[in-house]
């Protein structure tokens, strides 16, 4: 664990207004939809054509890609738009994570029918997802951080929907640029799925 490491958020904090209101918006859209399906009694083409206005609109007034980009990345690295922590992203859940005193981190998270593989439950991918970036924050709260080599995932039981998942990862070791860090999915206190990852020390150049 870092020298510095005490329980903190791993995470940014969902704001209340600008794009991260429009994101919970659209995130209760994807739902919605979802809920809905072919036997909803609503107007779908009236719905599909407030959408498409929704999205020209936001597309007339974005910034070039190769902007975003750069601003993606700008700051203290805290990334806003991933898709599982993102608040800017509306595929995200999003996971909150927080630093443990202990040298690991842990997420809650309660995923709806967007997530959903098997019936009533989350979608294995989804799974590996979470767990995925889930160690990869666990690296970097540890002190020591990397791209994913290897992901090897055992899938216990059925991981549910509608109810509260607690998402944990830890690091457990570093031999020169090799980085072993593991991780699970728990719901009321059983394992749905455990990862055990190697992380190798490079990283991308950030857009500028």
């Amino acid at each position: 664990m870092s020298a510095h490491a005490r329980p903190g958020e791993l995470t940014a904090t969902t704001r209340n207004e600008g794009v991260d209101a429009a994101v919970a918006a659209a995130r209760r859209v994807i739902a919605a939809l979802l809920h809905a399906g072919d036997g909803s009694a609503a107007e779908m083409a009236s719905v599909a054509e407030q959408l498409d206005a929704v999205a020209e609109h936001l597309e007339k007034h974005a910034p070039t890609r190769e902007e975003r980009l750069v601003d993606m990345w700008a700051g203290e690295g805290v990334t806003r738009h991933d898709p599982v922590t993102g608040p800017e992203n509306a595929i995200a859940p999003p996971l909150h994570l927080v630093g443990q005193e202990d040298g690991s981190i842990e997420g809650r998270v309660v995923l709806g029918m967007p997530y959903q593989g098997p019936p009533g439950c989350v979608h294995g991918g989804i799974s590996a997802l979470l767990l995925d970036h889930t160690l990869g924050v666990a690296n970097h709260w540890a002190g020591e951080s990397g791209m994913t080599g290897t992901l090897t995932l055992r899938y216990h039981r059925p991981t549910p929907l509608f109810e509260e998942l607690v998402v944990t990862g830890r690091q457990v070791s570093v031999e020169g640029r090799k980085i072993r860090t593991t991780g699970e999915i728990t719901a009321n206190g059983e394992v749905c799925v455990s990862a055990d990852g190697i992380f190798v020390n490079a990283h991308l150049a950030r857009p500028r």
